[in-house]
């Protein structure tokens, strides 16, 4: 009984400890998308440069592309965009989504930063970021061929999350078919 006192407190006590130390070699960076696997959350948006055009989750059919959230009051994003401009010239494949913002400071960013994708589409309100479960930007998804996530950036891409993540996961993606 004495011994029983005891050991039950330390037992929790271990057990605390062991928990927090897993929860320390954690990056809170990596939250895992529920999405990964599974096929685009369906949107149609307008297209931010031509509010006649519709987009939609379509457009990532049949080829592997990156859907980059963005914003123009987003510093992070400013300071991803010349290396998104840069993967655009290498023939990466990049769509956009802007978020929470308005057309006419999007449409600034675009002309005065320029423009590395292929089509842009505006998300005025957030709520097709919502279903893609964007919570900040920027944030981009590597999409396969067949519309299904396979990978989420969260913050900007940096030339190691290029080299180390994203472009293997592509040059991978890109074979299969």
């Amino acid at each position: 009984m004495f011994k029983l006192k005891f050991l039950i407190p330390l037992g929790l006590f271990i057990g605390l400890v062991s928990l927090l130390a897993v929860g320390l070699k954690l990056n809170p960076r990596e939250v895992p998308s529920p999405l990964i696997g599974k096929p685009a959350p369906t949107f149609e948006l307008t297209s931010l440069q031509e509010p006649e055009v519709r987009l939609s989750s379509e457009m990532f059919k049949g080829k592997v592309s990156l859907l980059n959230v963005w914003a123009s009051w987003c510093v992070a994003c400013r300071q991803e965009h010349p290396y998104l401009l840069q993967l655009a010239r290498e023939g990466v494949l990049i769509y956009g989504l802007d978020y929470k913002d308005t057309r006419t400071a999007g449409m600034r960013w675009l002309s005065t930063l320029g423009n590395p994708y292929q089509a842009v589409a505006f998300d005025e309100d957030g709520k097709a970021g919502i279903d893609w479960g964007v919570y900040g930007v920027p944030e981009t998804f590597v999409i396969n061929k067949q519309g299904v996530i396979r990978y989420k950036q969260i913050g900007p891409i940096t030339p190691q999350v290029w080299k180390e993540k994203i472009a293997p996961l592509i040059a991978y993606l890109e074979k299969q078919p």
